[in-house]
């Protein structure tokens, strides 16, 4: 039997010291939400570490993770802490065996001060899109 994986490591900046202990908050009743769904999210790991500075969240998987949740999570920080830069990160999706269609992974680019999605790439959609399509694989191509 294969496991499969969602991997991911990033940094979120709230700006203050204060922010980032509130953002704990936000995370704890985030995760409380997740494992009360029905499958339980995979969710993913969050905390405040001295070398990124102390006002930078790093999220990342606890062996697999969760990409939507981590958006949903960075959303509500930017709504809470009036954040209005870009903010984005990547995840990369593995298998502990070799499977058809079991690889890849994606991106994704928020602009916080509109809470809206700028950008987002998977590679199983790109693959299928342009196989299907005869395309060259420039995002032109879509």
């Amino acid at each position: 039997m294969a496991d499969y994986f969602t991997h991911f490591s990033c940094l979120l900046d709230v700006g203050t010291l204060d922010n980032a202990a509130r953002a704990l908050d936000l995370y704890n009743r985030l995760s409380e939400d997740g494992a009360e769904e029905d499958p339980p999210s995979d969710g993913f790991l969050l905390s405040i570490q001295p070398e990124h500075g102390g006002t930078k969240l790093w999220i990342r998987d606890d062996g697999t993770g969760d990409p939507q949740r981590v958006i949903t999570f960075v959303l509500r920080c930017a709504k809470e802490f009036a954040l209005t830069s870009r903010w984005g990160f990547e995840w990369a999706n593995t298998c502990s065996r070799p499977r058809i269609n079991a690889f890849g992974g994606g991106a994704h680019v928020l602009d916080l001060s509109t809470q809206k999605t700028v950008a987002w790439s998977d590679t199983n959609s790109w693959l299928a899109i342009t196989l299907d399509e005869g395309g060259s694989g420039d995002a032109t191509d879509r």
